[in-house]
């Protein structure tokens, strides 16, 4: 199947709730307010002053449904492909203005790479590797098991005019390992998963598994910038695989973001987000800059690409520094829960509704497009209510469970 976004992000996707240190509000739904009675010494230094405390961080959530509907709007309409054969025409003709601007909807992937640096850190702190990895994969594999079965189903039906992969290249994609095995994917946005899955992996062994405290986070940070580079100058696949230079950045970057929220004032902290930042404004540069060309379907200048990625990490950097406490509207913890399944389903059942508004019904191109966002949020909260709700704590709460 064809790649839904730029080789450059989403998902990831974020689980609604974790463990976080003492003293460090919960990413929950609940206000916490810890009191310390120990009683200071009048001479004792005060300590460095952590972002305020608060409840969910639902900026964060509103941030992630942002980046979601940014790489909706790239592929509905800021690429070619096979959304061109949905129009019936190419985006850029359809959507003659804003194909440009949605051309950088792709960024919203590393954006995505960014949150998800800061939450896997936040929910990693404090826990072992078992409960680590059982949060992680019921948060992840039941809604993509159920995207996987719903895209190869309808794509099956013989008034659809995409192709679906063969039975056996569906079966492996349920196993999220068909990008390295070369088999046809089912879901154009899964590469995005696999680069998650791979941070998870690195996450759970250099940090998780020793114990996460601020030095070994440090030192986890700054190994994999490195070490990242090096793989890069090497040029030996096996060590991009694994250490994925063009997205390490991102992910490192949230990661420092999230040392930011614990303490304000650490240095250190600030130091790798700004190497994240900065490595990571080069990678996104490189893969998706293009000379301004009359026959090119969109021209993203570098300063766009920078100012895009720098907006993303200014975003989350407000949000870990408390900046956004205001931004607590309950609504947006709803939003931020549709965030992942809509990822997941958006663009190939979005080629259908595109396909059978504008070119069967003659819907216009404007009207088309919203309402193909909209049916989209709309089978995202069944999934999420029907999919997610269910099965996740039971799946977490199975992998959890200790074995003799």
């Amino acid at each position: 199947m064809l790649m839904a976004s730029n080789r450059s992000f989403a998902g990831e996707v974020i689980e609604s709730a974790w463990t976080a240190p003492r003293r460090i509000p919960r990413y929950t739904g609940v206000t916490q307010t810890v009191v310390n009675t120990a009683q200071e010494s009048p001479a004792a230094a005060p300590p460095p002053k952590a972002a305020p405390p608060g409840g969910r961080l639902r900026a964060l959530d509103g941030l992630r449904l942002v980046a979601a509907l940014m790489v909706a709007c790239y592929h509905y309409g800021g690429r070619g492909g096979e959304i061109t054969h949905a129009w019936g025409a190419s985006p850029d003709r359809v959507f003659p203005t804003l194909h440009t601007p949605f051309a950088y909807g792709c960024l919203g992937v590393q954006i995505f790479f960014v949150i998800s640096g800061f939450v896997i850190c936040m929910s990693g702190w404090g826990r072992s590797p078992r409960s680590f990895l059982a949060s992680r994969a019921a948060r992840l594999m039941p809604a993509y098991w159920v995207a996987v079965v719903l895209v190869t189903a309808v794509f099956a039906l013989p008034v659809v005019a995409y192709e679906a992969v063969s039975p056996s290249d569906a079966l492996v994609n349920l196993t999220l390992l068909q990008q390295p095995l070369g088999v046809d994917r089912v879901l154009g946005v899964d590469w995005t998963l696999w680069a998650e899955v791979r941070f998870y992996a690195l996450f759970a062994v250099c940090v998780v598994l020793p114990g996460a405290n601020r030095r070994r986070v440090l030192v986890f940070c700054a190994g994999w910038i490195l070490a990242a580079a090096i793989a890069q100058g090497a040029r030996q696949p096996v060590l991009d695989l694994v250490l994925m230079p063009q997205y390490a950045p991102f992910f490192v970057g949230g990661v420092g973001l999230y040392l930011v929220h614990r303490d304000r004032r650490d240095p250190y902290a600030w130091g790798i987000t700004a190497v994240g930042f900065l490595v990571g404004q080069h990678y996104a540069v490189r893969e998706l800059w293009n000379a301004a060309d009359p026959d090119a379907f969109a021209h993203r200048t570098s300063f766009g690409i920078v100012a895009v990625v720098a907006l993303g990490f200014a975003a989350v950097a407000a949000i870990a520094l408390g900046l956004l406490e205001r931004v607590n509207w309950r609504w947006l913890t709803a939003a931020g829960a549709l965030t992942y399944p809509f990822y997941l389903v958006h663009e190939h059942l979005g080629w259908v509704v595109v396909e059978t508004l504008h070119r069967r019904l003659g819907v216009p191109s404007a009207a088309t497009f919203l309402l193909t966002v909209v049916s989209m949020l709309m089978l995202a909260r069944v999934l999420n209510k029907v999919v997610e709700e269910r099965l996740t704590p039971r799946l977490r709460k199975a992998l959890a469970a200790p074995r003799e």
